[in-house]
């Protein structure tokens, strides 16, 4: 069974039921795995949503893995006390999605080499830096306030990269 989405793509059943599935991990993995951390002054939270966000875009490629990004952390912060960074959200994690799966793909690798993975995590981690100071700009309207958020930023990319990277590469053994 096909979806048509528009007269040039369609979207099968299983691509369909992959895509939400990566979408309700993305949540999970936001909301029911994270630590606050007393590092910034817009509350830090640290969560394993990256780390989901980076295996879906390196297994599945970037149209997954900025589906999963965008709607999965999005829906975290609609159904959050942070409802009002859902649009930025949607945006910088669609983004961050889209160039993992991007680079991790490039060039027919697939998602198979670990060195285009990890480059990839680290420029969609400086897009997340960049997304989300500007989104703390224009929410508290000050330029030095955001750069607090900036080491719990650091330190959910480095953690989604160490735990991320194995598992997709098993995972990627696995999955067809």
């Amino acid at each position: 069974m096909e979806v048509t989405t528009n007269s040039k793509s369609k979207m099968s059943t299983r691509d369909l039921v992959e895509t939400a599935l990566l979408i309700a991990l993305v949540f999970i993995a936001t909301r029911f795995i994270n630590i606050r951390l007393p590092i910034s002054s817009n509350g830090g939270l640290v969560h394993l949503g990256n780390t989901m966000l980076f295996i879906s875009s390196i297994v599945f490629g970037k149209k997954k893995g900025a589906i999963a990004g965008a709607f999965g952390m999005g829906l975290f912060d609609l159904l959050s006390e942070w409802a009002i960074w859902a649009p930025f959200t949607f945006v910088v994690r669609g983004v961050m999605g889209y160039i993992i799966g991007s680079i991790a793909w490039s060039n027919g690798k697939k998602g198979n080499s670990i060195i285009a993975n990890i480059v990839g995590i680290i420029i969609s981690g400086v897009w997340m830096i960049f997304g989300y100071y500007v989104t703390e700009v224009v929410l508290y309207g000050n330029y030095i306030t955001p750069i607090g958020s900036i080491p719990g930023n650091i330190t959910q990319i480095v953690i989604g990269l160490i735990i991320g990277v194995p598992i997709a590469k098993v995972l990627k053994k696995h999955i067809k």
